[in-house]
């Protein structure tokens, strides 16, 4: 590669001018400020180090994700050749902070290499952005000793975390969480199970949410507790590979803890304001998650274009029937919508405001967009799409896990409602 991003470390904060974002068409972006404020100033051009960026994921995912995505998924083994490539080039790991050795990108940054990535394969994007996953709580409200401990080793070696919150009866109910801590002199004893938890069999450390209040009626902001776990712990327990229907070589598995002792200097924050960390890393996870939908997305309008236009039936190309040609459209106005809803909630969030309404609306429209692009993506392709030894074939199955992780489709729409509820509320008073 021209450019090491890890080394060059160009942009070490957030992007400052105005809200940008890629587009189907070479380069595109978005906007600024609140739903009813007039968009002026707007710019629709990528930075030249966010340009960089771009090129360099593009570049990577060409050369070294798309050719072995197959044989990834076929086999379920963990990436870590790809892994290891991806954390030299600086293209994993983004939001640690300066001090702990990181780049410290925003989330905007983040996306636009995100969605380049999943271009390639979602299950190894997945494995790579998972990591940001389970960093995000020590960001957020890590000491600067954790951080350092837990963030800064991620930049010396290609190490992987893990977010273990799901558990086998909790997943959208996360005040159902019954994996319980309670605390024994400057100590937590750690006692529960969690489930489907993305790098789980090779994480070095994980971010665990558990309850340490004893009432079964505290509410879900004072009654659990972050910790940072390690991987080595004495009875902490990795269960075995999920197999998927899709994303498959992003490992996916139960992690039991039994007597697990976790120091007290472990416990994120404070006692008791657990929940709030674990949902706060939401609002600036949920953006890359949507890119990486985005990524899937454009990836299987241009299979798609491509087949449509080597195929013909009735003498002429299929992508010159309307039908097809439509469905092709369609693609594109799912895709440029989805991009620059993604966009937006990132550059909310790098604004330093509150970004939960954006982020959900572009998880939700992105997961949604994702698995129609797909779905279609196989119409197109007739009997061949149905096939494992076309691309589009592995694209839906994928796509599907968009519509589930990190809070599902209809959660979000919980959300959004929930958002605008309160907005109208507000403005009666």
């Amino acid at each position: 590669m021209a450019f090491l991003m890890r080394q060059s470390r160009l942009v070490a904060g957030t992007v400052k001018s105005g809200l940008r974002s890629l587009s189907t068409a070479p380069s595109a972006a978005t906007s600024e400020g609140s739903p009813n404020e007039s968009f002026s100033g707007v710019s629709f051009q990528l930075s030249p180090e966010q340009r960089e960026y771009q090129e360099t994921a593009r570049k990577f995912a060409r050369e070294e994700i798309t050719p072995k995505a197959a044989e990834y998924d076929r086999t379920g083994e963990y990436p870590w050749d790809i892994i290891k490539k991806a954390w030299s080039l600086g293209l994993m790991n983004s939001h640690i902070p300066e001090h702990c050795g990181g780049m410290q990108l925003g989330i905007l940054d983040t996306c636009i290499v995100t969605e380049e990535m999943a271009y390639g394969c979602t299950g190894v994007q997945t494995a790579i952005e998972a990591n940001s996953l389970g960093q995000m709580p020590v960001i957020i409200a890590g000491k600067k000793e954790q951080q350092q401990k837990y963030l800064g080793r991620m930049t010396e070696e290609p190490l992987m975390c893990a977010y273990c919150v799901t558990e086998p009866g909790a997943g959208s109910d996360v005040n159902g969480v019954r994996t319980k801590a309670v605390k024994k002199g400057d100590k937590y004893i750690l006692n529960g199970q969690k489930m489907w938890i993305t790098n789980g069999g090779h994480a070095n450390w994980y971010f665990v949410l558990a309850r340490t209040d004893s009432d079964p009626q505290a509410p879900a902001g004072k009654a659990f507790t972050g910790f940072i776990v390690d991987g080595d712990s004495p009875g902490l327990t990795r269960e075995r590979k999920e197999w998927n229907m899709g994303q498959r070589c992003s490992d996916t598995r139960g992690i039991t803890f039994e007597d697990v002792e976790v120091p007290a200097e472990n416990v994120l924050g404070s006692e008791g304001i657990g929940f709030k960390v674990a949902m706060g890393a939401f609002d600036k996870t949920r953006p890359p998650v949507a890119a990486g939908a985005v990524g899937l997305a454009q990836r299987a309008m241009d299979e798609a274009m491509r087949y449509s236009m080597e195929r013909k039936t009735m003498g002429k190309a299929i992508c010159e029937h309307q039908a097809v040609a439509f469905m092709l459209a369609d693609m594109a106005i799912g895709i440029e919508s989805a991009r620059l809803a993604t966009m937006r909630s990132a550059w909310e969030i790098d604004q330093g405001r509150r970004n939960t309404y954006y982020a959900s609306i572009a998880k939700a429209l992105a997961g949604d967009v994702a698995n129609k692009c797909a779905t279609d993506a196989v119409q197109i392709f007739g009997g061949n799409g149905f096939n494992s030894e076309y691309p589009v074939e592995k694209l839906m199955r994928d796509a599907k896990i968009y519509q589930i992780y990190e809070g599902t489709a209809q959660i979000q729409r919980l959300i959004i409602s929930r958002e605008l509820l309160a907005k109208a509320k507000q403005s009666q008073y």
